[in-house]
């Protein structure tokens, strides 16, 4: 505000002040010119003075740019920080590469709303194979990488999957890595964010603050993952996962890793599972010291608008979670792992609502502890075999939480479960075609789905804000131009003031 009311008072002022503020403008200008679309604004000015900056890589000329990126990487070294620009979009050919230790990528300033810089995924794509991955920290020497306030946008807009890695590939043989406040959505492959095993030895990843999703499509095997972690020792908290289709948040194992304070919802497509510890592969079933707790997993809710005494409705799109929280291989793969199973996993103290096939499966498990996890608000537990269920196997009705008394075992279960004597393959099920069974609610709002914690690197001491409402933006407007008008009238009457000064010493002498 005092910036643009500088400038209208300068206006005022004789043409010779007029030439000096124009000279110590010019003094701002930069070697690197930043994209915008600002240049039809209110306020116009000469491009490369309003846009120009050196703190950052630009991402013209495009025919150089994923070249550039990763040359950057590749040449400067541990601890170098990619600078990207805010509220631009990279449009990369491959993936990005992390090259050394502690290195970072993020947007400078640090925002956490729309003005993070976006990496597209561009490069092509033919039969099935092509390019997936925007940023790769899996290398040998990857340990303390960070990616931080950025987006990663997939491209895939309804295409059929492409064989390849996630939007993000991080994880490895590599310790103390760091995602946060990213936002990833829409990959071309088979999940958001994957966090990999390495050799078994990827240690302490830490994934907080991100807003994930979408991911995939729910129509058959074109699913994908919110947040996939096999790595062990991993923390994953304060994550937003909005509409995934095949797991929300993935544990492959993953033995002493924490996941705790996420929220999972859906909207407009079904996911088959909220939070799952269904995978046998690669740690052979070890949970041991897994721990998720305190999640908030709602499934679909009602799309029309209630009636007095009406407690559901429709959804337009029958959207469900099939399986809240889900444990064991079998009640994801059948018999396919024989009589393997997870084990020593402790799930506690979540919440669930919305609409699931399942709250809680469990089969095929053992030394699990399962306690304090509850619903609240409205919940309806719908769904009927589809034309994936066995004719052999025998699918329990929906429920709140079930566990299959022949392959469970050495557990600690939390009273209230259903005991069923087959929990083979939860996800046959499917929605009901329309109908009022969708409990009416809400999905987190526009403010939650985001990260509201501070934008602020544990490292840094730079940061920034963003994601004001219409109202705080509108007034913002409004006191700038009464600020500026002000500003202007009280630069009017002491001008006048002067000159009338200026004459008046004169007749004195």
């Amino acid at each position: 505000m005092f910036i643009v009311a500088f400038l209208l008072a300068a206006a005022l002022w004789p043409s010779s002040a007029n030439g000096a503020l124009e000279r110590r403008t010019r003094t701002f200008l930069h070697r690197r010119a930043v994209s915008s679309s600002f240049e039809n604004g209110l306020f116009s000015a000469h491009p490369t003075e309003l846009h120009a900056r050196d703190d950052c890589e630009p991402a013209d000329p495009l025919n150089t740019l994923t070249d550039r990126l990763n040359t950057l990487l590749n040449s400067s070294g541990p601890g170098y920080v990619l600078p990207l620009c805010p509220s631009v979009q990279y449009y990369i050919l491959a993936p990005i590469l992390f090259a050394a230790p502690n290195q970072e990528i993020s947007t400078v300033g640090y925002p956490t709303g729309d003005d993070r810089a976006t990496l597209v995924v561009a490069g092509p794509v033919a039969n099935g194979q092509g390019h997936t991955t925007a940023v790769d920290g899996t290398c040998q020497n990857c340990s303390g990488v960070k990616l931080r306030n950025i987006q990663i946008n997939g491209t895939r807009a309804g295409a059929p999957p492409t064989s390849g890695g996630a939007n993000i590939e991080m994880g490895g043989s590599n310790s103390n890595q760091l995602i946060e406040y990213v936002r990833s959505f829409d990959p071309r492959s088979w999940s958001c964010l994957h966090i990999a095993e390495g050799a078994f030895s990827c240690d302490n990843v830490t994934v907080q603050n991100n807003d994930i999703g979408p991911c995939g499509s729910d129509a058959f095997q074109q699913w994908a993952d919110g947040i996939s972690v096999s790595c062990q020792n991993s923390l994953v908290r304060n994550n937003m996962v909005n509409n995934p289709t095949d797991g929300g948040i993935v544990l492959f194992g993953s033995p002493g890793t924490l996941v705790e304070n996420n929220t999972i919802w859906v909207e407009n497509m079904t996911l088959l599972g909220g939070i799952n510890m269904v995978d046998y592969d690669p740690w052979n079933g070890n949970y041991t010291n897994t721990i998720v707790r305190n999640n908030t997993i709602r499934g679909g809710f009602a799309t029309d608008t209630p009636e007095v005494g009406e407690t559901k409705g429709v959804n337009v799109e029958d959207a469900i979670i099939k399986i809240g929280i889900a444990i064991g291989p079998r009640t994801w793969f059948g018999d396919r792992y024989f009589n393997n199973v997870s084990q020593s996993g402790t799930v506690l103290d979540n919440q669930l609502t919305g609409a699931f096939g399942y709250g809680v499966a469990i089969s095929s498990a053992t030394n699990f502890t399962v306690q304090g996890n509850i619903l609240v608000g409205n919940t309806s537990f719908i769904g009927s075999n589809g034309p994936n269920c066995s004719t052999t196997d025998i699918t329990p009705s929906p429920a709140p939480m079930v566990e299959d008394q022949n392959t469970v075992q050495s557990s600690n279960i939390q009273s209230g479960f259903q005991l069923i004597p087959d929990g083979n393959s939860l996800t046959c099920i499917i929605p009901p075609d329309g109908g009022d069974f969708w409990p009416f609610g809400g999905n987190p709002s526009t403010s939650q789905s985001s990260p509201t914690s501070s934008a602020h690197p544990s490292s840094s001491g730079s940061g920034g804000a963003s994601g004001l409402s219409g109202g705080a933006k509108a007034g913002i407007a409004i006191g700038v131009i009464l600020g500026v008008a002000a500003i202007a009238v009280a630069t009017y009457f002491t001008r006048n003031w002067a000159i009338r000064r200026a004459h008046a010493t004169e007749h004195r002498y």
